[in-house]
């Protein structure tokens, strides 16, 4: 099997995204804001004050709709919480939209939506967060 590369950046975020069938516009855009503005990248002291476009970071964005695997039942997750693909691939391809409209010279990368993916990645610190409104 041959593979490719669909998405790849350099020092910066990978954002693992998964939507719900609620997830709204005003949602995203805010997402995408937050993802942007996030200032957790070391300034000259090491205190966490640069925000991406200052560290000269990128994004990478792959759809995760296991982020919404329930698993206080059974030994089997559970996805129902998930956005099906007919709402999930919208609101996915809708964020990154927004996501490059506001994250202007910043690089934007994607994965593919619902394909098996191997993603690589080095996690240069302590920081991993949950975004979720």
């Amino acid at each position: 099997m041959e593979s490719r590369v669909t998405g790849k950046i350099g020092p910066g975020f990978l954002v693992l995204a998964g939507f719900a069938p609620t997830d709204t516009e005003a949602q995203l855009s805010w997402m995408a804001e937050k993802i942007v503005g996030l200032r957790v990248f070391g300034d000259a002291e090491g205190k966490m004050n640069r925000d991406l476009a200052e560290a000269g970071g990128g994004i990478l964005v792959v759809s995760q709709f296991t982020l919404y695997g329930d698993v206080s039942k059974g030994r089997r997750p559970s996805f129902i919480g998930a956005a099906p693909p007919e709402i999930a691939i919208p609101l996915y391809e809708k964020f990154v939209g927004i996501l490059k409209a506001k994250a202007g010279p910043i690089a934007v990368e994607t994965g593919e939506f619902g394909a098996m993916m191997d993603v690589e990645l080095v996690n240069d610190g302590p920081v991993t967060l949950i975004l979720e409104r």
